[in-house]
């Protein structure tokens, strides 16, 4: 089982609590960018700093399953991550795989991301959404302490996969990020290289 978490604003000993609840062996950072003005307790270095006094163990995977991903053919026109393309990369697979074994070897582990609603968040998006397929349970933490399942957070998002598509290349067109993650000041040419 792989579980999620999104640190929205709490301060460090809540998030901490929160990890400890559900004893969360390794906290997985997937956010590409590992830091924040408004959240800078939870920044990557205060993490490294902070989590193995408190027994957790601290891993960054923002380069292989961080929601900005680098390369323009992984963004459509307006600057939306095409996650079918992202979830094909060498790199993003690496990430995918060095997680299973985590889990292999008996490892809670929790994905972390910024967005406290995992509906919203590209680690679910995206990465539990890929795990789901090859056959990992997902539970996410939510900001109260409780858990929702993968099953709940697709149904709040209506998101109903397994009624399949009468052609998979449809899939494509929905499968990606719900807001641009691109500057303004950096459109990407239509043929989207």
């Amino acid at each position: 089982m792989i579980y999620t978490i999104g640190h929205s604003s709490h301060e460090l000993d809540r998030f901490v609590e929160l990890l400890k609840q559900h004893a969360i062996d390794v906290l997985a950072d997937v956010r590409s960018q590992p830091w924040s003005a408004f959240t800078p307790q939870l920044n990557q270095n205060a993490l490294q700093a902070e989590l193995p006094a408190r027994e957790i163990k601290y891993l960054f995977l923002g380069e292989q399953l961080g929601g900005r991903p680098p390369g323009d053919c992984l963004y459509d026109a307006e600057g939306h991550v095409l996650y079918h393309r992202v979830a094909e990369q060498p790199f993003f697979r690496a990430g995918i795989e060095r997680v299973k074994a985590g889990l292999a070897k008996g490892l809670r582990i929790a994905l972390m991301c910024s967005e406290e609603d995992p509906a919203i968040c590209h680690r679910c998006l995206l990465v539990t959404r890929v795990l789901g397929d090859e056959g990992v349970a997902i539970q996410h933490i939510r900001g109260d302490g409780t858990l929702q399942s993968e099953q709940q957070v697709r149904g709040q998002r209506g998101d109903d996969r397994n009624q399949g598509l009468l052609f998979g290349e449809m899939e494509h067109d929905d499968w990606k990020s719900l807001r641009s993650v691109l500057p303004k000041a950096q459109p990407l040419d239509s043929s989207g290289g």
